[in-house]
């Protein structure tokens, strides 16, 4: 062959084998970029998955957040429930004494009546402590048992008071200074009274003394030997000296 047609011949060579690697590149390079796709496709998937994974699980723990508190809302309401029972109760009980309350009236307010006679009857019985104070106390309660603007309540509460106040009297001991009418003169005294065991009166010039006598219903003079004791007596129930033993005038029981 002449070097022409060999020199020919070698390019023909080399072009067809450039055209078949370029042949071959293309299908390598597609395959390529689908493979790049299709990473940054799973990529994206998962970035997907991975927020409604994220938005599932905010979901359930607000879902379980929710459900507690419903829980805990029902107790609540079931303790409330207890509550409103109970004070329907109450309410149902006041009713009632609502209702009954005019039929108390009707039998509290003779009781009173009776009660305030009874307490008269007694304080005019009774060792004459503070007399004219505790009637006075009498007429008062009489006064209130007439007075509109005093609830049933309140008059009873007053009717108690003074019995509990009588009953004081049979425990003190007191002095206190009143007049006293001796053979139709009135003279100025210290009242002395152990309870109601004994009840006597010193003169203020502390000369005299006398006794009294429930059941003469009267005033006795004491002897001599008496006198120094009610000064003493006297001067105790004020706190002017210290409480001591002293011979007191008391009458046996009987």
């Amino acid at each position: 062959m002449s070097k022409r047609t060999l020199i020919a011949s070698t390019m023909t060579a080399a072009l067809a084998l450039g055209s078949s690697a370029v042949v071959s590149a293309d299908p390598l390079n597609d395959l390529h970029n689908e493979s790049a796709k299709t990473h940054a496709d799973a990529k994206r998937s998962q970035q997907k998955i991975n927020s409604l994974f994220e938005q599932s699980q905010e979901l359930l723990a607000e879902y379980r957040a929710v459900v507690d508190e419903t829980e805990n809302l029902k107790v609540y309401n079931d303790y409330l429930q207890t509550l409103v029972e109970d004070q329907q109760r109450g309410i149902d009980s006041l009713q009632r004494q609502i209702d009954n309350i005019e039929g108390v009236k009707r039998g509290v307010v003779p009781l009173m009546f009776r009660m305030i006679d009874a307490l008269e009857e007694f304080i005019r019985l009774d060792v004459p402590i503070n007399l004219t104070e505790r009637l006075e106390r009498v007429e008062r309660l009489r006064d209130i048992m007439g007075n509109s603007n005093v609830t049933t309540s309140e008059q009873f509460r007053q009717v108690i008071e003074a019995y509990q106040i009588e009953n004081e009297y049979g425990t003190k001991i007191s002095a206190n200074q009143g007049k006293l009418e001796i053979n139709g003169t009135e003279v100025t005294v210290d009242f002395f009274n152990l309870g109601r065991t004994a009840l006597l009166a010193l003169s203020l010039d502390q000369a005299n003394a006398w006794r009294w006598d429930n059941g003469a219903r009267q005033w006795e003079p004491l002897g001599d030997e008496y006198v120094s004791s009610v000064v003493t007596a006297v001067r105790m129930a004020r706190n002017q000296v210290p409480f001591d033993l002293i011979k007191l005038p008391i009458p046996a029981a009987e």
